[in-house]
């Protein structure tokens, strides 16, 4: 049997820890499957850690096999995200799925899902309180309250809901189940020795002490500051000026929010001011840096449209569990299995490639071309 577990791991904590750990307490014979974002992620961040080093994290902390979730599926809104990571995990056969809730009811958790994919009146509601001027996640949250009588704008909530929309969808014979969140996501009370990965990021920015939060061997890996977002604003003030007149071909940048950012980016000097400009009532936080990451990247609508389904499932690393799982799927599975870039010729690869130079861009070290050529030498982690 196998348990599935679908993370960013930015930067991997306690909480993470006790995941796992709860995982092996539930059910201790079981392959556990990462599948994690690589060095962009789905709130329009960059990893801190590479993503090497957060399989070596990962795997040295009871994780079995770690597969990589692609920047065409992990830098985009949950629904995308969702949708790559099921894929993933209905392909190599995994039997159930365990993600963090804050309401901690998969009942409740299924029943507001149901109500998405199978609801014609949800979709015409979410359609009118967007016209309304409401954001996307509340236009959601309210559609849902009105059909079910529950309500949740918890963000591990509403990722599992989209977790469980994409089972249902893809017809997936994944189990998914709940355990309760241990923090607040957006809670500032630091006295506990779990908290958010947020709360952590904005520890680290304000060059805090977090030994308290993350296991050692985080502590290890996390040995600079380059890679937060902030730190790639003028990389992306160039892509906006050089590409001033076709933004609108960018992933993600609809809507006519194109004129909000070229009146921006003369006017902003670092990326928080930025968004704060860009900002409105219909666009959060979170989107608006996702769009400037695909902008960054060069990630345009085309793309995504050619990109829509996994095309392979890449392997970052294994101890001998995982190892046998592998052989023990690899024929069942309905998606290639690789390890490097010489086994596929692949669009969604492709971009990988082009987005992981990028990350590595900022890197302050002598050793940049060295982490960008790593993306296509670098073997799995065995452990």
């Amino acid at each position: 049997m196998s348990t599935g577990i679908i993370c960013e791991y930015n930067p991997f904590h306690n909480g993470h820890a006790y995941h796992i750990r709860k995982i092996k307490e539930m059910y201790p014979d079981d392959t556990i499957i990462l599948v994690m974002s690589s060095n962009f992620l789905q709130r329009g961040e960059t990893s801190l850690i590479n993503k090497w080093d957060k399989t070596e994290i990962a795997l040295n902390c009871g994780v079995d096999l770690v597969i990589e979730l692609p920047f065409v599926f992990s830098s985009q809104g949950a629904d995308i995200f969702a949708h790559g990571a099921i894929e993933i995990l209905n392909s190599l056969k995994v039997d159930r799925l365990v993600f963090g809730s804050e309401i901690n009811n998969i009942e409740i958790l299924k029943d507001m899902a149901r109500v998405q994919v199978n609801n014609n009146k949800f979709n015409e509601l979410v359609k009118e309180y967007v016209l309304e001027g409401i954001n996307y996640p509340t236009a959601i949250s309210k559609a849902i309250k009105i059909l079910t009588h529950y309500e949740t704008n918890k963000p591990n909530d509403l990722l599992g809901i989209s977790y469980i929309k994409e089972i249902i969808k893809q017809n997936a014979k994944i189990e998914p189940i709940c355990i309760k969140r241990t923090n607040d996501f957006h809670g500032l009370n630091t006295d506990d020795d779990i908290i958010s990965a947020t709360s952590i990021r904005n520890l680290l920015k304000e060059k805090k002490d977090i030994s308290k939060y993350v296991p050692r061997i985080t502590m290890e890996y996390l040995k600079n500051d380059d890679y937060f977002i902030d730190n790639y604003f003028d990389l992306i003030k160039f892509k906006i000026i050089s590409n001033y007149d076709s933004l609108e071909t960018f992933q993600t940048v609809d809507e006519g929010i194109e004129g909000r950012i070229k009146k921006a980016i003369y006017e902003s000097n670092n990326l928080e001011e930025l968004i704060s400009k860009i900002k409105s009532k219909r666009y959060t936080h979170n989107k608006i840096k996702r769009m400037l990451v695909h902008i960054l990247c060069g990630f345009t609508k085309n793309e995504a449209l050619k990109c829509q389904n996994s095309e392979y499932i890449r392997v970052l690393g294994f101890n001998n569990k995982g190892k046998l799982y592998l052989n023990q799927h690899k024929k069942d599975s309905t998606l290639p299995i690789i390890t490097g870039y010489s086994n596929i010729n692949s669009e969604i690869l492709n971009i990988e490639f082009r987005v992981n130079a990028i990350y590595f861009m900022i890197d302050k070290q002598k050793n940049k071309n060295n982490l960008i050529t790593m993306e296509y030498k670098h073997k799995p982690i065995i452990k």
